[in-house]
Formats: C-alpha cells, structure tokens, sequence
C-alpha cells in the first residue's frame, strides 16, 4: 500500500506528458498542405516534430502530383497538341501544383555550393532570396531534361499501326512514369533528411525535426509500391538504381559542402532524384 501511493504521488508531481502525436489522415493532409499549393485551410496548433512525422505520405503526395501532371498531358494531346507542347504543359503543371518548391531549392543549392567560398559563405548565399548564374543553370538543365525524358519517352511508343493504340501506349506510360518517379524523389527527399544533420540550426528542417525511423519506413514503402506495380523489371532496376545512385552522391555532396542538408538541400534532391528516374525509364524503353 505505501509503494502504491509513493507512486502516485510521483506520477502526481511528474504527470505523463500527453500525446500530441497527430493521427495519420492529418499527417497526409499537413503532408499535402507543406508540399503543395493546393488552397486547402492549414492545421492550427501543430504539435512538435509534427512535420517530421507526416514524412511518411511524401511519396503519396508526390505521386498526386505525377498524376496531375500526367492527366494534364493526357488532356493537352486530346485537345491535337503535340507531344512536345503536352510535356511542357504537364511539366507546367506540375510547378504550379507545388508552387515550384523543389525547383527554388534547387536554385538556392546550386548558387550556394557552386559560389560560396567555405561553409559559411555558401548557407548565407542558399538564404538569399536572389537566383544566381548556378541557379539559373540548374533550373534550365534540370528542367530540359525532364521535356526531354518525357517527350522522347512519349515519341518511342507511339504505334504507327493503330491509331487507339498511340494514345493509349503513350499516354499510360507517361502517367506512370511520372507518378513513380514524383514517388521515389520525395522518399529521396525523406532519406536525405534523415541521414544528414541540419545544417544550421535556426533552419527550416532543423525546427521541423528528426524524421521518425517508423516514418522512414513507411514512407520508402510507398515509394517502391508503385514502381513494383507499375514497372516492368528492367524499368524498375533502371528507376531504382538511378534515384540510390544520385541520391547517395548528393549526401555526400551536401556533407561536403556544408555539412549537412537544409530544406533548399531536400528540394534540389527531390529535382534531382526526379529527373534521374525520368530518364532512367526513358532511356530503357527506347532501348528496348
């Protein structure tokens, strides 16, 4: 009876803290709400580390986005635009949908590493808000080459012999191919924060938290699952291998350069991470 109530009165002075974990639909909703700009009411009130957490739906939230970009060059190729038009388009559409995030992250790390002298010099030039020559390059080379993944992707199935066929061939594959690699490249982005420190501590991703290792998990789990559902083996292995290799020089870029990754580091990933998978499946299937 004592040890009974020496224990409740230490929990009574040191009471269980709460838990304010949030549950998962409104983890995938925060999820959509950080990586997108879709007008959607935010979440008010967000508990600790809540943006690491909702890490686990990236993948979700990046094949939505393929999707859209995919059903955009479906509708623009319907309406008699050619395949190049229609990946602009798509590729458009894709930007507006996330507000170019990612791209402006990718401009942001390319100035930096590619002007600054040390590690210092480079975080205050990733901070400014003005886009550099590195940036510019950046976004113009990463930009053309997905047109060019995607309209040549388009342009090695179509089928001269039966008109249904070309667009059913075509169109199918560059949905897919844009859902899974808007998949892969936010589980890239997601590793990447995981396995590298913040960079400063006053960033974006360091307020944001440590990625849980149960999110982690999961959130690689949706990222291969349409990819395996999706692609055929050799598509698959291209994919894969091209967004680990890519993804394993930009950590070691990143820990090079300042040390750690930073949010404008995680959306240069997820541009890079993207780009390789386009190509990737590209190059397979006009080999084959």
């Amino acid at each position: 009876m004592t040890h009974d109530r020496d224990r409740a009165a230490d929990e009574s002075r040191n009471p269980m803290p709460p838990d304010t974990r949030l549950p998962w639909p409104k983890q995938a909703y925060l999820a959509l709400t950080l990586l997108t700009r879709i007008p959607l009411p935010p979440l008010q009130a967000l508990p600790d580390r809540a943006v690491a957490s909702c890490a686990w739906a990236f993948p979700l939230v990046g094949a939505l986005v393929g999707l859209a970009g995919g059903l955009v060059f479906f509708a623009a190729n319907q309406a008699g635009l050619g395949i190049g038009s229609s990946s602009l388009l798509a590729i458009g559409s894709q930007v507006l949908l996330t507000g170019g995030l990612h791209e402006d992250g990718l401009a942001d790390t390319a100035d930096g590493f590619g002007g600054g002298r040390d590690r210092d010099a480079k975080l205050a030039i990733m901070r400014d808000s003005r886009i550099g020559t590195y940036g510019v390059l950046a976004l113009v080379l990463l930009i053309g080459l997905r047109y060019a993944a995607l309209s040549e992707l388009a342009n090695s199935l179509i089928s001269i012999s039966d008109e249904y066929d070309e667009t059913v061939n075509h169109t199918a594959s560059v949905v897919i191919t844009l859902v899974v690699s808007g998949a892969l490249s936010r589980a890239a982005m997601t590793v990447l924060w995981f396995a590298l420190p913040p960079a400063r501590s006053d960033g974006l991703s360091a307020s944001a938290g440590i990625v849980p290792v149960p999110a982690l998990l999961v959130c690689v789990l949706l990222a291969l699952l349409p990819a395996a559902l999706l692609l055929d083996g050799p598509l698959l292995v291209a994919a894969l291998v091209s967004v680990c290799a890519v993804s394993l020089v930009m950590l070691l870029l990143a820990r090079r350069q300042i040390g750690g990754q930073t949010g404008d580091v995680l959306g240069a990933m997820q541009q890079i991470a993207e780009v390789a998978a386009l190509l990737a499946i590209s190059a397979v299937t006009i080999a084959t």
